[in-house]
C-alpha cells in the first residue's frame, strides 16, 4: 500500500539504501501504507561514492556446496531478505565485489518488488507540531509528507572529526583524491585506524615515499576480534610494509595537533608506547579517515533524537526506537549503537535481520499482530529438536551472533512456543512488561556466540587449547557455538545456561556430543506438563 486517502502514511522511511528498501519490503508485505523518500536519483546513493576506492569488503561467496537458500545467506553479505529475490550472488562472482554492482542490485531490488519510493526528495525539515501526533516532513521542493511514524534509514553521512587542533586544515577521506599518482614521493599522514584509513594507505603504497597511519590504542584485527568493522585482511597489506621495513609505519598514539605550514604540515603525535612522549613529524599531506556520523540536523527541536557515542548515532531502545521521541525508529547502520563493535548491526548482513525484527515489533505494537511463532509439545524432546534444527540452519543467528536469537516461551498455562529472530534485549523487555510476549512464566534464548575473551586469543596460536569433538561441554569453547539460556521474567541474569560444543564445520548434530547434552539440559530445566506453575 502507498498513501492513504488523506495523503498520510503509516510509515515514512528516510533513505532508499539497503535498510530503507528492506523496511519498505517488509511493510509492503504486511500491507501497511508507507513511502520511502530518497535524496538521490536512485537507490543506494551512498554507495555511488563509498567506499572511495570502489571495492566492498562484504563477502560474496557464490559457491558454497549448499542447496538450502537459508544456509547460503550465511556467506552472502549483500542480499536483502525477500521471498523471491533478487539475490546479490547472481550479479557477480567476485568475493569482494565492486560497489557499483551493489548500486545496480539495489535498484533492481526496488524495481522487482515495486517499492513505493520517491527520488530526488531531500528532506530538509521534520516537525511534530502536536505531541504524539503525526510527523510532517518537508523536502527541498516544498512538498510535505505526513506520517504517523518515521523510520530513519539514512545511514551515517557526515564525517566524524575528532577533537584535534588544526584538523580543519587537513584533507578528508570523503573528498581527497584517490589517484595515487597525486602522492608520488610525498610523506603522508593518515589519521584513523579503521578500514577507510587502511584502504587509503594501501592505495598509496606504490607511490608515496612515507605513509604513517595514526590512532590511539592497540590495532584490532577482525580475524581475531570477530567484529567485521575492525581491520580486515583485505585492507592490511600496509602492515607488511611496516613490519618488513619499507619506510611506512603504524603510529600507536594520539594526534594532538595538525599545523599547516607553507610547504606541508607538522603533526604533533603523543605516543602510547613511550609514556606519551610528544613528537613533531613533518608531512606533505594529512588525510583524516576517522569514520562517519548520523546527521540529525533536519529534525526540529521537538522531535530531535538524542545522540550517543560521541554524538555519532541516535540513542535507541531495545525496539530501535528513539529514547526521547516516540514513534521515531531507526534502521540500518545507525542501529549499530545497540551492539557497538560487538556484532554486525552496522552492516547489511546484520541489519537486514534487524529491520525484519523491527517490522515485527511495529506489527505487534501498532497493528495487534502477534510475533510469529509455532507451538511445540512442552517436552525436552521437542525443545531439543527445535533448537538443533535452527542452530544448524538459521542465517540470522549466524550473522547477528549474540545479538539476535530465537526465544522459547513457556506460558503460564504450560504451553511452549518457539519465536524466531528476536533481539535478545527485546526478548527480555517484551517478556518483562508483557508488551510483545504476554503470559510467559519463563523463557529460553538461543544464540550463536563466540566464547569468553575470544578477542584476546590468537586463533592461529596452536598452543591455545580448543574444544574438540571429544568434549561434551561447550563452556570452554572460543569459536562460534550455540548457547541456550533460561530466564525468569524481569530478570536478565540467567537461571541456567548450556553451551553446545563448537564444531569445525559448524554442524551441531552429533547425537552424543550435541543433542544428548542439550536434551539433558531441557530435561532438568523445562517445567514439563506443569500448568499450575509449580517447579
Amino acid at each position: 500500500m502507498s498513501e492513504s486517502e488523506n495523503g498520510q502514511v503509516d510509515y515514512l522511511i528516510l533513505g532508499a539504501g539497503p535498510a530503507g528498501l528492506q523496511a519498505g519490503y517488509c511493510l509492503q508485505k504486511s500491507g501497511r501504507s508507507y513511502l520511502i523518500v530518497e535524496r538521490g536519483e536512485a537507490p543506494g546513493t551512498f554507495f555511488t561514492k563509498y567506499p572511495r576506492h570502489r571495492t566492498l569488503i562484504s563477502s560474496n561467496k557464490v559457491h558454497t556446496g549448499w542447496d538450502d537458500p537459508e544456509l547460503k545467506l550465511r556467506t552472502d553479505w549483500n542480499s536483502l531478505l525477500s521471498d523471491d529475490g533478487p539475490l546479490f550472488t547472481t550479479y557477480t562472482p567476485r568475493y569482494f565485489p565492486p560497489a557499483d554492482v551493489l548500486v545496480r542490485y539495489l535498484a533492481d531490488f526496488a524495481a522487482a518488488h515495486g517499492l513505493n519510493t520517491r527520488f530526488d526528495t531531500r528532506i530538509e525539515r521534520i516537525t511534530r507540531p502536536v505531541p504524539g501526533g503525526p510527523f510532517i516532513a518537508r523536502d527541498q521542493h516544498g512538498n510535505e509528507f505526513t506520517a504517523k511514524r518515521v523510520i530513519a534509514a539514512t545511514g551515517v553521512t557526515l564525517p566524524h572529526l575528532p577533537d584535534i587542533e588544526g584538523i580543519e586544515t587537513a584533507e578528508l577521506y570523503t573528498d581527497v583524491t584517490v589517484d595515487p599518482e597525486d602522492f608520488t614521493d610525498q610523506r603522508v599522514l593518515i589519521i584513523g585506524r579503521g578500514n577507510s584509513a587502511f584502504e587509503t594507505a594501501d592505495n598509496l603504497i606504490e607511490t608515496a615515499a612515507v605513509i604513517h597511519v595514526a590512532g590511539p590504542g592497540s590495532l584490532k584485527l577482525a580475524w581475531q576480534s570477530h567484529f567485521v568493522g575492525h581491520l580486515r585482511a583485505v585492507n592490511n597489506n600496509f602492515l607488511d610494509t611496516y613490519q618488513l621495513k619499507s619506510q611506512n609505519a603504524l603510529l600507536d598514539g594520539s594526534v594532538l595537533k595538525v599545523e599547516k605550514k607553507e610547504h606541508g604540515y607538522v603533526a604533533s603525535v603523543s605516543f602510547d608506547r613511550v609514556n606519551e612522549i610528544v613528537k613533531d613529524i613533518p608531512y606533505d599531506r594529512v588525510i583524516v579517515a576517522t569514520g562517519f556520523r548520523f546527521d540529525a540536523s533536519f529534525f526540529s527541536e521537538e522531535c530531535s533524537p538524542e545522540l550517543t557515542i560521541m554524538d555519532r548515532f541516535p540513542a535507541q531502545t531495545d525496539a530501535w526506537e528513539s529514547v526521547n521521541v516516540p514513534d521515531l525508529y531507526f534502521a540500518g547502520t545507525i542501529t549499530q549503537v545497540r551492539d557497538f563493535k560487538k556484532s554486525t548491526s552496522g552492516f547489511i548482513h546484520g541489519f537486514r535481520y534487524g529491520v525484519r525484527s523491527l517490522c515485527r515489533i511495529l506489527e505487534n505494537r501498532y497493528h495487534g499482530v502477534p510475533w510469529p511463532s509455532r507451538e511445540l509439545p512442552p517436552t525436552p524432546e521437542a525443545a531439543t529438536d527445535a533448537v538443533i534444527e535452527r542452530v544448524n540452519r538459521s542465517s540470522a543467528l549466524w550473522q547477528q551472533f549474540g545479538f539476535i536469537g530465537d526465544t522459547l516461551l513457556v506460558g503460564n498455562d504450560g504451553s511452549l512456543r518457539y519465536c524466531e529472530e528476536v533481539a535478545v534485549a527485546h526478548a527480555h523487555a517484551g517478556v518483562a512488561d508483557g508488551s510483545t510476549f504476554p503470559g510467559v512464566r519463563e523463557y529460553y534464548t538461543v544464540t550463536l556466540e563466540y566464547g569468553a575473551d575470544h578477542d584476546l586469543i590468537n586463533p592461529f596460536d596452536v598452543s591455545v587449547r580448543r574444544v574438540g569433538q571429544e568434549e561434551t561441554t561447550g563452556l570452554d569453547g572460543r569459536y562460534l557455538h550455540p548457547v541456550v539460556r533460561q530466564f525468569a521474567p524481569g530478570k536478565t541474569e540467567p537461571i541456567a545456561e548450556h553451551h553446545i560444543t563448537e564444531n569445525l564445520e559448524n554442524e551441531w548434530d552429533s547425537e552424543n556430543v550435541h543433542r544428548a547434552p542439550l536434551h539433558a539440559f531441557f530435561s532438568a530445566q523445562l517445567p514439563v506438563a506443569d500448568p499450575a506453575g509449580a517447579r
